[in-house]
C-alpha cells in the first residue's frame, strides 16, 4: 500500500512540474513525448502515462500521426482506453476548428503561406490525397472552403463540373485550389500542372479566376502563384 502511495506521489510530482514548465515556458518546452503524456493522463490522472507516450510515438512515427490515426488504431495500443484516447481525439478537433475559424474571420487571403497554415493541420499528413476549394468573393473574403474530392494515395478523380458548380452555388468569383501529397514533397507532378490547366481553361470559359493551386507536404508547401506558374500556365491558355 505504502509503494502505492509513493508511485503516486511520484506521478503527481511530475506532472505538477510539466504544468509549471508548461505556464513558465509554453509548449516550446516540451518533447512530442511530454505533450502526449500530458494528453493522456487527462484522462488517466492516476495513471503514469509516460510509457503510453513513448509507445504511440513509436507506433505511428510523430505527434501529428497519432493525432490523426482512427480511433481503433489507438485504442490498440497497450494503456490507451476509451478513457484517455478522448483528450488526443478532443484536440485535435479543436485546433481543426481553430484554424478554421481564425482564417474564416479574416477578410482576405493574403498569401499561400495563410491557406498552408490553415490547412496544413489536417492535410500534411493525411494518408490520402484531399482536393480542397477555397472559395473567394470579388474582394478575395473567403465565403467558405470545402473538400470536393478524396483520392488514392497516388492521384485524385477532380471533375470541374464539380468545382465550377460549387462555386456557383457560393457566388464565388475566385478559387484557391488545395491539396496534399502524402509522399511529404509538395512539387507538383505532371498531372498536377495538368489539372491546374484543366480548371483554369474552364474557369475563363465561365468567368471565375482561379487564383492559386497550392500543394501541401510534410516538407511545407508549393504555391503555384508565387513561383510563376499560375501566369505562365494564363497565357498558355489565352493562346488557344
Amino acid at each position: 500500500m505504502r509503494s502505492l502511495e509513493e508511485f503516486r506521489r511520484r506521478v503527481s510530482g511530475h506532472r505538477e512540474r510539466l504544468r509549471r514548465r508548461f505556464l513558465e515556458y509554453g509548449l516550446s518546452a516540451f518533447t512530442d513525448e511530454d505533450i502526449l503524456e500530458m494528453l493522456l493522463a487527462f484522462g488517466t490522472p492516476r495513471r503514469d502515462t509516460r510509457a503510453t507516450a513513448r509507445e504511440l510515438l513509436k507506433r505511428f512515427g510523430g505527434l501529428a500521426e497519432v493525432l490523426e490515426a482512427p480511433l481503433e488504431k489507438l485504442t490498440e495500443t497497450p494503456g490507451v482506453g476509451p478513457r484517455n484516447v478522448l483528450p488526443l481525439k478532443f484536440v485535435h478537433e479543436v485546433a481543426r476548428r481553430y484554424l478554421r475559424r481564425r482564417i474564416e474571420n479574416r477578410d482576405y487571403i493574403r498569401s499561400a503561406r495563410e491557406a498552408y497554415e490553415y490547412l496544413a493541420h489536417e492535410l500534411a499528413d493525411c494518408p490520402q490525397e484531399v482536393f480542397k476549394v477555397i472559395f473567394l468573393d470579388a474582394r478575395g473574403r473567403i465565403l467558405a472552403v470545402e473538400e470536393l474530392f478524396r483520392g488514392s494515395l497516388t492521384e485524385t478523380a477532380v471533375y470541374p463540373r464539380e468545382v465550377f458548380s460549387r462555386a456557383f452555388n457560393h457566388r464565388a468569383a475566385s478559387l484557391v485550389l488545395v491539396h496534399n501529397h502524402p509522399s511529404g514533397d509538395p512539387h507538383p507532378s505532371r498531372t498536377d500542372l495538368e489539372l491546374t490547366r484543366r480548371l483554369l481553361l474552364a474557369g475563363t470559359l465561365l468567368a471565375v479566376n482561379i487564383f492559386d493551386h497550392v500543394i501541401i507536404g510534410r516538407e511545407g508547401y508549393f504555391s503555384l502563384a508565387e513561383e510563376g506558374i499560375m501566369e505562365k500556365l494564363k497565357l498558355e491558355i489565352g493562346r488557344i
